[in-house]
């Protein structure tokens, strides 16, 4: 009887609407408590100097006195200064071409690199491409600065074996930026070569073996497999080293100093010559702030036209 009237009240009782389970009050001052180190050090070292960056280029400073609110002047210089249109013209040639030797290069040599090889052979290339990107770029540029010496450098002397002449090529405006791109190359292609072994080695082996079955030689397999596959990792590593190629100080300061004339020279280091050599900080922090304008300007093209290529499964 009373189990009867316990079934038949249970049987009346819909479910009712399910409570979210309830959150512990102490996450949300946990959360923050963690989050409070990377939010005070984005806000001191990235938000500030910033903003710092862009109310400077309203004024005329020179660290020393007062500044002057200028507004727009700053800007208005840049229009007129022909010195930085070659200057641009310059840190375009050798971004794009950093850039082609990291993309294309770092690619054939990540391939050849995941070849059958013994692991032994395989590991000491891989730290070898890697090892120069572990090192300071103030320090690379040092030693090749040597190594490239017109009288007594050991490439000049390789090349007089083969009876080649001896090449300036720090102080050819010709070849001083063609250093800049062999330095900044051979320091930065491992980052490219480790990032494409580890989209090759995501790609799975059961599509290159059923295409090996169908009769695909090696560039149908590469061209119809590898690269589609491979595609979001390229997209990636475009981005990155474009961004990384136009801010390029390192080397171009230490082999040449920019020169000869402007012909080796980059927009942070002529940014870094107008800030902290002419003391003009105004006109420094403008060309800093259209800088970044074109870096993301140029970064969401790319963005734009990797729709067409970039494969994601």
């Amino acid at each position: 009887m009373l189990m009867s009237k316990a079934l038949r009240s249970g049987a009346g009782d819909g479910p009712g609407p399910r409570r979210p389970p309830s959150r512990p009050r102490g996450d949300g001052a946990a959360a923050l408590g963690f989050l409070t180190p990377s939010i005070v050090t984005f806000a001191v070292f990235v938000l500030a100097p910033t903003v710092g960056v862009l109310v400077l280029s309203f004024y005329d400073w020179n660290l020393l006195s007062d500044g002057t609110f200028v507004g727009l002047d700053n800007f208005d210089r840049l229009l007129h200064d022909d010195r930085l249109l070659g200057v641009y013209a310059s840190t375009a040639y050798m971004a794009l071409a950093i850039l082609a030797v990291n993309v294309v290069f770092g690619l054939l040599l990540a391939v050849l690199l995941e070849t059958r090889m013994p692991r032994w052979l395989r590991g000491f290339f891989r730290l070898s491409f890697l090892f120069p990107f572990v090192v300071s770029a103030s320090a690379v540029a040092l030693i090749w600065r040597f190594l490239l010496n017109k009288d007594l450098g050991l490439v000049n002397y390789l090349l007089g074996l083969v009876h080649v002449d001896r090449i300036n090529w720090l102080g050819s405006s010709a070849f001083a930026p063609v250093s800049v791109i062999l330095v900044n190359s051979w320091k930065t292609i491992g980052f490219s070569i480790l990032v494409y072994i580890a989209g090759l080695q995501s790609i799975p082996a059961q599509l290159k073996e059923a295409a090996i079955v169908d009769g695909a030689n090696a560039w149908t397999r590469f061209w119809r497999i590898t690269f589609p596959l491979l595609s979001p990792t390229i997209f990636f590593l475009v981005v990155i080293n474009t961004i990384n190629s136009f801010q390029i100080f390192a080397e171009p300061r230490v082999l040449t100093q920019g020169g000869p004339g402007d012909a080796s020279r980059t927009i942070v280091e002529y940014l870094y010559d107008r800030a902290f050599g002419d003391f003009d900080l105004g006109y420094a922090s403008a060309i800093g702030i259209t800088f970044t304008l074109v870096l993301v300007l140029l970064t969401a093209v790319q963005f734009r036209l990797s729709r067409r290529w970039t494969y994601y499964e």
